[in-house]
């Protein structure tokens, strides 16, 4: 049986009503969603998007607990500061002003991977040994950039990323699996993609599906798991998040 069947067979199935079945404790001085074993060796790391902590964000991290058998962590990153969902796109100019500020401030990169790092050492004082990265929105764009040369970890998920780039796809170091959506630049999408397959050292463990038919957000805060599409992409795209960690942290 092939890795992906493996996957697809210990992935529950998505819940359209989902009640999170972690904890939430303090992990490298911050509030944290754990899911999963504290047994294993293997730790996940999720960043989420700039809305926080939300049902549907969640439960993948608990699909990916169950599917890996691995501990799955969200840090509180902005610490309850997030944007709320109501406000994005930004209304106004004034909004869009706030928002602008918002990412300067609480949603600053280099702060927020100082952050990475602290939860990172915690988790290896408690005997974990091998990291995988995930990242949705504004978190993909943070766990990129967590993800080049002396990384601690061994693969990146990027769930429709904010901000592609393909100076990021450059300076990778290790596998990255690439979800897109519709809404990702299909220029932008094409050349971080090329810049991925082009670097031999990570080309063969990384995968790509581009979900053209599926919003931005759909597998984090913005999921409709209510819409017979996005439940299904859903349920593919962690398929697939599960199988890649399975492998580049085997």
């Amino acid at each position: 049986m092939s890795s992906v069947n493996q996957a697809c067979c210990t992935l529950k199935p998505v819940q359209v009503e989902y009640e999170p079945k972690g904890t939430y404790e303090e992990i490298g001085g911050l509030k944290t969603y754990v899911t999963g074993s504290k047994e294993s060796k293997r730790a996940i790391i999720g960043m989420f998007d700039i809305f926080g902590f939300w049902p549907q964000t969640l439960q993948g991290a608990d699909l990916l607990a169950e599917a890996t058998k691995s501990l799955v962590v969200f840090p509180n990153f902005f610490r309850d500061n997030n944007w709320p969902i109501d406000g994005f796109p930004p209304r106004d100019e004034d909004e869009a002003k706030r928002f602008g500020e918002w990412l300067e401030t609480i949603g600053e990169f280099g702060a927020r991977l100082k952050d990475l790092q602290n939860t990172v050492d915690a988790l290896k004082g408690e005997g974990f040994e091998k990291f995988g990265l995930y990242g949705t929105c504004w978190g993909a764009k943070a766990a990129v950039q967590a993800s080049g040369a002396n990384t601690q970890f061994s693969g990146l998920v990027q769930l429709h990323p904010a901000f592609v780039n393909v100076e990021d796809a450059k300076k990778l170091t290790i596998p990255v699996a690439f979800f897109p959506s519709r809404d990702e630049p299909k220029e932008d999408v094409d050349a971080f993609w090329a810049a991925v397959q082009a670097n031999s050292s990570i080309a063969s463990k990384s995968q790509f599906k581009y979900y053209t038919n599926m919003h931005h957000g759909w597998a984090a805060a913005r999921a409709d798991l209510k819409d017979e599409d996005n439940y299904f992409a859903f349920q593919d795209v962690y398929t697939r998040v599960a199988e890649f960690f399975n492998d580049v942290l085997a």
